[in-house]
């Protein structure tokens, strides 16, 4: 079996360079043109890598729809605006929220639909999906035009962003990086935020994470770090691992510059922490199981947790209104999807059971209703459903 092309590439490229941060790395696998993930082999739904939301069932879509439709209402019905979704997969999402707003058709002549999708594949898909619908796409959400009111909605979208990783040495805070192993493969290693305590003549560099001589302890960094305030004094041992990302962080504050600047909201749901904390959560996933990280590059979905709290201060920092986030369940509970799952269960007995199964799925503590987590960023006094009061 030939191994991705992507690999080879990679491994070509750190021999050369040296070692490559997780960031770049992460961001290579998923969206290198030639053999990135989402340029070539997204594979959404349960014959795909993994299932979202809006494929578990048709009510995760109709209640945004409807959270949406009360934003817009509370907004003061602005005509138009621009309705955005931010990595829409294959237009499932989109989909089910344009037909909960046929409830409201006056939602639907204002709104300006764009989707903001990187990868062809999924545009494909996406165009297909929503045929019948005026939909235009950008790259970048900055391609959107500005001067008109903003709901925006973004479904698993964080967790594509890249973190930096940080583990705890007896040195001190080193950065992870992807080099290479004795062997040749690629492998995990530890540079130094700092030059170490000078050694004599002869030292070798200090082995770390069981990587190749490639990746010593004394090559420092070239960007500086700090833990967030919320962990500077907690007592990490060593091995300990600290998340952060810059590109989370940024789109917060885009969204809040552009909220406050436009006004309207943006909905973001993800799985991830409510609290900083520490842990590792990048992961790699295809055909529904995990694999390491650094195992395919390119033929897997890699992820990292949405880190909220970064992303809530940077909004905050450009003047949008951020409340504390809610789990999911908490969200769909409030919206009313109990009361929408028994009425589909009356409308088709025979698929009760599987509509109890996609409400389980949704909200059970056990599955989506607990790790995953909805946060609401807005313009001042807007006070959107289940966000009116911000902590």
């Amino acid at each position: 079996m030939s191994k991705p092309a992507l690999l080879g590439r990679l491994k070509a490229q750190i021999a050369q360079d040296g070692p490559i941060s997780v960031p770049e790395y992460f961001t290579r696998c998923l969206h290198d043109p030639r053999d990135g993930y989402y340029a070539n082999r997204p594979a959404l739904g349960s014959d795909g890598d993994f299932v979202t939301a809006p494929g578990v069932s048709q009510m995760f879509g109709e209640l945004i729809g409807l959270w949406l439709m009360e934003t817009w209402d509370r907004q003061g019905r602005p005509a138009p605006f621009r309705l955005v979704e931010m990595g829409p997969g294959d237009g499932t999402l989109m989909s089910d929220i344009l037909r909960a707003a046929r409830l409201l058709p006056a939602f639907l002549e204002a709104a300006d639909l764009w989707l903001v999708e990187v990868s062809p594949v999924l545009r494909a898909a996406q165009k297909e999906k929503l045929a019948g619908a005026s939909v235009q796409w950008a790259d970048r959400l900055e391609e959107v035009p500005a001067g008109a009111p903003l709901l925006l909605v973004a479904n698993e979208l964080l967790d594509c962003l890249p973190a930096r990783q940080f583990v705890k040495t007896p040195e001190g805070w080193a950065e992870r990086v992807v080099g290479l192993a004795e062997d040749g493969e690629l492998a995990f290693g530890l540079r130094s935020l700092s030059p170490p305590p000078r050694r004599g003549r002869g030292g070798p560099p200090k082995a770390v994470e069981g990587a190749a001589a490639s990746l010593p302890l004394d090559a420092p960094s070239t960007t500086s770090w700090s833990p967030s305030p919320a962990l500077a004094g907690e007592e990490l041992a060593p091995g300990a691992i600290l998340e952060s990302s810059p590109a989370q962080a940024a789109l917060g504050s885009e969204l809040g510059h552009r909220i406050v600047r436009d006004g309207g909201a943006a909905l973001l749901i993800d799985y991830g922490r409510a609290t900083s904390e520490p842990g590792d959560t990048l992961q790699a996933l295809r055909a529904h199981k995990k694999e390491g990280p650094l195992d395919s590059p390119g033929q897997a979905d890699l992820t990292v947790w949405a880190d909220f709290p970064s992303v809530l201060e940077a909004a905050r920092q450009a003047g949008a209104s951020a409340p504390p986030v809610i789990t999911q369940g908490d969200f769909l509970r409030a919206l009313g999807i109990e009361a929408r799952a028994q009425a589909l269960a009356a409308a088709r007995p025979d698929r009760a059971e599987v509509v109890a199964r996609q409400l389980d799925r949704l909200t059970g503590a056990a599955q989506m209703g607990d790790l995953f987590k909805v946060a609401c960023l807005s313009a001042p006094g807007l006070n959107p459903p289940l966000f009116e009061d911000e902590a």
